[in-house]
């Protein structure tokens, strides 16, 4: 270990300002899922479609996003991290352009998906790429890397929103694809270099040590109810953050007021992403999901009964503040509660039912509003599906646990 503590190795000043690279990374790519929050009210209206068809391209980008995971993911494994996040750039920005070229709804919807497909590349590859240049501090590194998608969301919507308002929906799209590219590219050169070798061993050793607790059902099982409440915590999280610029707009504080209380939630979710992880070395995954699940609802409840300015900037900061840690306590309780070797694998599929719920809400807030007029029902749906979720992981929270045995550890 001490050989990897060099000047550039693991734990390094060097592997420091990778994650800071990392963040920046995490930051641009980012645009590519908080772009149609800000656009929906411009395209609503450019095309003449509904508020549920505006809100088609969110549901492509986030299906895009978690089928990306999948690709970006192989592609790191084999040919590292500039490749994958070269890759998805180049990806991401054909996208845009596309979707600034689009005759019909139809076809700006559909080249979401491959907006969505590049932009996976600075998520999940960016956090495991962390996770190997630390042992010791991996993982508040693996938050921070997670983070930068926030970093993302809390200054984009602002600027995305003024740079639509002057110059239209189109040449925003065009130019945020050329930007991508070029903002880019020195990071790719700075992350070339390839994690230095390390004792796989004694990381799976350690992992082995802290992890392999059992709920008493089977693994499988547990996979499943993981799935089922990803899908309902992220339905009710895609409510607000899909829909708050168009919600802004139909009260008459028009979308840029929107724009700021989305960029507001997303910075408070930057200090909950990482709070929740510290958060989650005293009382484990499962316990923090819970509290974080049922401080969204809150949340979600302050919507159906304030609608003020001030109080809708203060509940978005809130929701903000609640909902950012969540989704990566799923990859926390996924390495309390598995065998090691099943980490990986794991994480992926509870990450894309995240996704999935993501992709799922944003399509349906809207759907519900043009159907019943106005987003009261959107806001009560969203409850129902956290509800879901609180009383899945109540009831795993709530069962005895035991240790795996010791060949599922050790294999």
């Amino acid at each position: 270990m001490r050989s990897d503590r060099q000047p550039g190795g693991i734990e390094s000043p060097a592997a420091w300002r990778r994650v800071g690279f990392a963040v920046v990374v995490g930051a641009i790519s980012s645009i590519g899922m908080w772009s149609v929050p800000v656009a929906l009210p411009f395209v609503e209206a450019d095309f003449g479609i509904t508020r549920g068809e505006a809100s088609l391209p969110y549901t492509l980008v986030m299906t895009g996003f978690a089928l990306g995971g999948i690709a970006m993911g192989r592609l790191w494994d084999r040919f590292g991290l500039a490749v994958a996040v070269m890759a998805g750039t180049l990806v991401m920005s054909v996208g845009y352009a596309g979707a600034s070229l689009a005759p019909t709804p139809l076809a700006f919807a559909l080249m979401h998906l491959a907006v969505g497909f590049g932009a996976s590349a600075s998520f999940g590859p960016l956090m495991a790429e962390m996770s190997r240049w630390f042992v010791r501090h991996r993982g508040i590194a693996v938050a921070l890397a997670a983070s930068g998608n926030y970093v993302g969301g809390t200054l984009w919507p602002p600027v995305l929103q003024h740079a639509m308002a002057t110059a239209g929906w189109r040449h925003a799209y065009l130019g945020t694809g050329i930007f991508c590219v070029w903002a880019t590219l020195p990071f790719i050169f700075a992350l070339w270099r390839r994690a230095p070798a390390h004792s796989i061993a004694s990381m799976s050793n350690a992992a082995a040590a802290g992890a392999g607790r059992s709920l008493g059902i089977s693994p499988n099982a547990l996979m499943a109810l993981l799935c089922v409440a990803g899908v309902g915590c992220c339905v009710a999280m895609a409510m607000p953050q899909v829909q708050i610029v168009a919600y802004c707009g139909d009260l008459g504080y028009g979308p840029a007021r929107g724009a700021e209380m989305l960029s507001a939630m997303l910075g408070f979710g930057i200090v909950s992403r990482i709070g929740s992880g510290l958060v989650a070395d005293r009382l484990g995954g499962v316990a923090t999901l819970l509290i974080g699940s049922v401080l969204q609802g809150i949340a979600l409840f302050l919507y159906l009964w304030f609608d003020g300015l001030t109080s809708l900037y203060v509940i978005s900061a809130l929701f903000g503040l609640f909902q950012g840690g969540i989704v990566p306590m799923y990859a926390v309780t996924v390495s309390e509660y598995f065998p090691p070797k099943e980490v990986g694998i794991r994480v992926g599929i509870a990450s894309m039912a995240t996704l999935f719920g993501m992709a799922l809400g944003g399509w349906m807030s809207g759907a519900i509003f043009d159907f019943t007029g106005s987003y009261r029902a959107a806001f009560l749906n969203g409850l129902i599906w956290n509800l879901t979720n609180v009383a899945i992981v109540s009831w795993l929270l709530l069962r005895p646990t035991r240790p795996l045995k010791t060949e599922a550890l050790a294999a």
